[in-house]
């Protein structure tokens, strides 16, 4: 039985590739409107017009050359695995721009077929595009799509199929004469002696491409020298390297086909999104709107959260209540279903209410672009961390997950800034964190509680920075970083997107938190929780805090919104406030948002950074917990709280 077309998407950050693939494959990879989002390839197979295919997509990349994670994971996809077709999707409005990438891919000798999206912002912009011209230069079918409404999506894959049963001969960027003499003589004797066609082969060894060099020394060696030679050749009649050379002419073709191809109108069509960024970039007023961004954000969550929580609780405790009348006569009966109501109605009253409404506001900011903004913004501030404005983005992942967050520090170039970013990523408080700060400060205290344990947050996030950047000194780089024009999400979009992340919370964490108010009613059941208390004393002790509360922390460990629902149970109360004064809900909040990374986090650390590095975060982030929750707990004893 023959295997499926595989058809891989290729394309540049930004350019709507991951927007394509989720149109027909389903929400099975996150989008996001900033670089650096997907740093693994996904696949899927789906049906398209009858025809089952197998889909992948592959990190956002620049080049081929490998420079960094992302594009060495595209590089290394598509020279080691079995392709049938590329879809190489290029933002049309930066035509240019993208040519660069599908010039390299031609090189490759594979059917291509050429995806130009985002045709709305390119008429928006007054620029026409001749599909059929274009197409005849580059010899490659041409298809035109907005991916984010489905349209020319089915045609594209229709394109994309025809093109793995009749294959065509692309049309090759052509060098200057010096350059494709010495590609002529490196890739005579190669034959396919690397597994790549030998002109590309050529190409990699005249740009030093280090995978494609270490290749060779071991197949062929002799080529390695003879690829030397020819670049020292070039950079003495040239004066510049011979990678720089033939990326400058690769780009210089790229730019006499948009000019041969696409027209601009003299006059455009402006509208609110070509004025927005003088007010949100601007060095003053851009972060007096960040602040009316985020202060909307969180009335927004919290309004939604309030809203459900209080009502959800009352019907839970009712049902608790029969519950408890009914099995009066059978204690340890009556524990375990008091755990399962507790762990069910945390995650219906307590989680569901706050990671909604949060999840559904990220995923409008990054869809309309804002996010790159910020990084933007931060860029300054990310300098004085040792950073750039580049590690704004595990960051802002991390305001969802810490996993993730961590993940992403893979874009970061010198493994020093990706050890001080995946440290302080893990002190952003995740959707989880959030539930207790919305929970707990916001529901008890008010919302500008809840902003301020953020600005707290942020606060402390910089300092530690700036610590670990005078431990760690090295330059930083400066950032360059793309600014993506505004779009109007899609509804789909944004449920798809808040749906598959919910869902991750239903299937991994609900599960957990119901289990764990199941054990904890157990350990109340055979008063082993006191044993499991004593142990935190001097925990709870320092932070003013009642015993009970110490089994909480431990639940915390494995997901963070189990510290809310573990603390309700562990007080025997649904109104928190009746048992903890406001200077104590405060004080356990600030040490929930800090305090050691949960499970999944710490996994994540392991893998990326190592064992030590992981337990040192873990114990650093422990520490700074503690300082902190000890000086608001002074500060509120001070205020009376």
């Amino acid at each position: 039985m023959t295997r499926p077309p595989r058809l891989a998407l290729v394309g540049q950050p930004n350019c709507g590739k991951s927007t394509l693939f989720n149109q027909v494959a389903g929400y099975k990879a996150l989008t996001g409107n900033f670089p650096g989002t997907t740093v693994t390839f996904t696949s899927s197979r789906v049906r398209v017009a009858g025809q089952v295919i197998e889909l992948v997509d592959l990190p956002g990349a620049y080049s081929l050359a490998g420079a960094n994670p992302a594009e060495s994971v595209a590089q290394d996809y598509l020279l080691t695995q079995n392709v049938d077709a590329i879809i190489n999707v290029v933002d049309a409005s930066r035509l240019e721009r993208g040519l660069d990438l599908t010039l390299e891919l031609l090189e490759l000798g594979l059917p291509v077929v050429l995806a130009l999206n985002m045709m709305d912002e390119a008429h928006r912009q007054g620029i026409t595009l001749d599909q059929e011209k274009l197409s005849a230069a580059l010899g490659v079918p041409v298809a035109a799509l907005v991916a984010r409404k489905g349209v020319g999506v089915r045609e594209l894959f229709a394109t994309a199929v025809r093109a793995c049963r009749q294959p065509t001969a692309p049309n090759r960027a052509r060098y200057s004469r010096d350059v494709e003499a010495a590609l002529a003589e490196i890739a005579a004797p190669l034959d396919r002696r690397l597994g790549l066609p030998p002109r590309l082969a050529a190409i990699k060894l005249l740009e030093g491409d280090p995978k494609i060099t270490a290749l060779a020394r071991e197949r062929a060696p002799a080529a390695v020298a003879h690829a030397a030679q020819f670049q020292r050749a070039l950079t003495a009649s040239r004066g510049r390297p011979a990678e720089v050379i033939i990326n400058s002419e690769r780009h210089t073709a790229a730019l006499n086909l948009c000019e041969a191809c696409a027209t601009v109108a003299r006059s455009r069509t402006f509208d609110w999104r070509d004025r927005i960024d003088d007010v949100l970039l601007h060095p003053v007023w851009g972060y007096v709107a960040l602040l009316a961004i985020l202060f909307a954000f969180f009335q927004f969550v919290y309004g939604v959260g309030t809203l459900i929580e209080e009502p959800t609780l009352a019907l839970f405790d009712n049902v608790l209540a029969t519950l408890e009348t009914e099995l009066r006569g059978i204690p340890l009966a009556l524990e375990l279903v008091k755990g399962i109501v507790a762990g069910i109605s945390g995650g219906f009253a307590i989680v569901l209410p706050y990671l909604v409404p949060f999840l559904i506001g990220l995923g409008l900011l990054e869809d309309i672009g804002y996010l790159p903004r910020v990084a933007f913004l931060v860029d300054g501030l990310m300098h004085r961390l040792g950073l750039h404005g580049k590690a704004v983005i595990p960051f802002i992942l991390g305001y969802g997950c810490n996993v993730p967050a961590v993940m992403a520090t893979r874009i970061l170039e010198e493994p020093r800034e990706r050890v001080i970013a995946a440290t302080l990523a893990t002190m952003v408080p995740c959707a989880a964190r959030l539930t207790v700060v919305f929970g707990l400060a916001a529901f008890y205290l008010g919302p500008a509680y809840a902003l301020g344990i953020y600005v707290l947050n942020l606060i402390i996030v910089a300092l530690t920075g700036a610590i670990l950047m005078r431990l760690l000194p090295e330059e930083t780089p400066g950032l360059i970083l793309e600014m993506p024009v505004y779009r109007l999400p899609t509804l789909k979009t944004i449920v798809a997107k808040s749906y598959y992340r919910v869902r991750e919370f239903v299937v991994v964490a609900w599960p957990i938190l119901i289990a764990g108010s199941i054990a904890l009613s157990l350990l109340e059941f055979l008063q082993l929780d006191h044993w499991v208390n004593a142990l935190f004393a001097p925990v709870t002790w320092l932070l003013g805090l009642p015993d009970a509360v110490g089994t909480t922390l431990i639940f915390g460990v494995l997901r963070k919104e189990l510290a809310l629902v573990m603390l309700r149970q562990a007080l025997n109360t649904s109104n928190v406030a009746a048992a903890l004064s406001a200077g104590q809900m405060l004080t356990f909040t600030v040490f929930v948002v800090f305090y050691i990374p949960c499970l999944a986090t710490l996994a994540a650390l392991n893998r990326e950074l190592g064992r030590n590095k992981m337990l040192g975060v873990a114990i650093l982030t422990t520490g700074i917990a503690l300082v902190i929750a000890f000086v608001v707990r002074v500060g509120m004893g001070l205020l009376g709280g």
